[in-house]
């Protein structure tokens, strides 16, 4: 499973929608106490494709981690401003 997590509640909710379309197990929720986020949401996801994912991803995407039970690796995240 992925996690996505945002700058804004706005950016979780469009990225939510594209992904339910997607992937009808696409969940918004709370984002782990191991990692943080602005907004204090997240999406979590499944993919086939997550580079293509990285690499096209939307500009409110604050980073993308892959869930291994408790632990996180992230795939991405976004640089500061």
């Amino acid at each position: 499973m992925f996690i996505a997590t945002f700058h804004t509640h706005f950016g979780a909710q469009q990225f939510h929608k594209q992904q339910k379309s997607i992937d009808k197990t696409a969940t918004l929720m709370p984002v782990p106490r191991a990692l943080s986020a602005a907004c204090g949401i997240c999406v979590s996801f499944e993919v086939d494709n997550v580079s293509e994912l990285v690499a096209n991803h939307p500009e409110d995407i604050e980073g993308i981690y892959l869930s291994e039970g408790s632990e996180f690796k992230v795939l991405f995240e976004a640089p500061e401003e």
